[in-house]
């Protein structure tokens, strides 16, 4: 241990990170000497021992980042187990669940909490309150008749609870225990059986290509992450210079700092991802051509990400899918009796920005994500009506300017959406949006007051057939 932390001292002071992220992201990597070792001497063997194995390496690599503080992930895991073991799959056992875990983690929220990214054990823990309160989910749901479930709910309801190994297998599975992604015990079950192999005749899965594609795209993002802080940093924009340039030189650097940050997240996600592949975690059967698909715990979508147009559909759709798809089913879906799309989509983000912390940035960058979405989305049925418009967009000069409009927009945007949630506390996000002059509140906040406006200039229009006809 003496010996490693000289290493990472030596790491921190070339490349500028702190101790804390370097050991987390030499964690991640190790992820796939754990996938290589499982794949050739574990991969086929009993159940047991493969829980064993996901068990041991998934609490080491806790203890190695948070020492004894892992402990309350064990906690935690064996409250839902006995929860679950003694109620089964009842309503209740999943308020249970839901409940206990997050008053746990927002405890450990309040003692730990600073202004900067805490590394500490909530950042696993707040994985493990998805993770086992989407079991609890499936359990309710495998109590149900077949016919009566949902499409997706059918994919992932269990008929019984896992033993005791098996939840922890599951909880502390190593390639994705410490920033996740999601996926539910189903797949699990189906990967330590065996299942998730395009070539059901094949000894192991063909996934080492995937999985090594995607551990290098993790690394170029990471490059370029490493390189574009060096640029703009949180500093500059908290800096007296950041408010001498122009307003607009200003909200395009924000944007690009906040394009930045994102970008260290998606890094992030790719290396674990491409452990979860490398293990075979990952097959999500085959495309139209056949090939397989190696993209079922995918957090990111790189390039969806990098040619965003729409706020809504590529941003937010390009971004932690995972975690995304995890509050459409468990929490949007479940919403339903509320009666109104956007209480279920407030009820949702109420619940992200809870997940998240105590922090106001977290809660605004919410709300900013709100007031995005109903914009974006009104402005499709509006622009949709009008199909005299739609045609005009779609000449060729028009859609290139288009294009470049609508990349700007998602740039400058994103600034200060995601830059609550980075800075997080009210002295360091407040600062910037009086910068910028609270331009994107300006631009999506009144939206209902001038949407009038923008349906008189964009009226429905009837089909050019359909005049011809008439």
């Amino acid at each position: 241990m003496l010996g490693d932390e000289f290493i990472l001292k030596k790491l921190s002071s070339v490349t500028g990170a702190d101790i804390e992220g370097l050991r987390l992201v030499l964690s991640i990597l190790s992820g796939y000497l754990i996938a290589v070792f499982h794949r050739k001497f574990l991969y086929g063997k009993p159940p047991g021992i493969q829980h064993l194995y996901f068990i041991i390496t998934g609490l080491f690599l806790g203890f190695y980042n948070f020492g004894l503080d892992v402990l309350h992930t064990t906690v935690t895991l064996l409250f839902v187990y006995t929860v679950l073991k003694t109620i089964g799959g009842t309503l209740h056992s999943v308020i249970i669940t839901l409940t206990f875990s997050m008053i746990y983690l927002l405890v450990g929220y309040a003692k730990n909490e600073t202004e900067s990214y805490d590394i500490v054990w909530t950042m696993p823990h707040c994985i493990l309150v998805l993770r086992l309160s989407g079991l609890a989910f499936d359990i309710y749901d495998g109590s149900f008749p077949e016919k009566e479930l949902s499409k997706d709910s059918k994919k992932v309801a269990l008929l019984e609870v896992p033993s005791l190994l098996e939840m922890a297998a599951y909880s502390y599975f190593p390639t994705s225990f410490l920033v996740g992604p999601q996926f539910p015990m189903k797949r699990y079950q189906d990967f330590v059986a065996g299942k998730l192999k395009h070539n059901p005749q094949s000894k192991l899965p063909e996934c080492i290509w995937p999985g090594l594609k995607t551990l290098a795209v993790g690394l170029l993002y990471i490059a370029i992450y490493c390189v574009g802080t060096n640029y703009y940093p949180d500093s500059y924009i908290l800096g007296p210079e950041f408010v001498e340039i122009s307003f607009f030189r200003r909200i395009c650097i924000l944007g690009i700092w906040g394009h930045i940050t994102l970008i260290k997240y998606i890094a992030i996600w790719l290396l674990s991802e491409g452990s979860c592949t490398l293990i075979g975690l990952t097959y999500n059967g085959t495309d139209d051509n056949g090939n397989p698909k190696w993209d079922a715990c995918s957090n990111a979508n790189v390039v969806r990400f990098e040619c965003a147009q729409t706020f809504t559909y590529d941003y937010i759709g390009s971004f932690n899918i995972n975690t995304n798809q995890w509050m459409l089913q468990y929490v949007y879906k479940r919403l339903r009796f509320l009666g109104n799309k956007y209480y279920s989509q407030i009820g949702v983000l109420v619940f992200l920005a809870i997940w998240h912390g105590f922090h106001s940035g977290y809660y605004l960058t919410f709300l900013m994500e709100f007031l995005g979405v109903v914009l974006e989305k009104d402005m499709e049925v509006i622009l949709n009506r009008n199909k005299v418009f739609l045609e005009f967009l779609s000449l060729p000069v028009i859609k290139q300017i288009k294009w470049i409009v609508l990349k700007f927009y998602t740039i400058v945007v994103m600034g200060p959406c995601i830059a609550p949630l980075a800075l997080r506390s009210f002295n360091r996000w407040w600062p910037i949006y009086c910068n910028t002059y609270f331009f994107v509140v300006i631009l999506w906040g009144p939206w209902f007051l001038y949407k009038p406006i923008v349906k008189a200039l964009l009226p429905p229009h009837k089909d050019v057939k359909e005049k011809k006809v008439n």
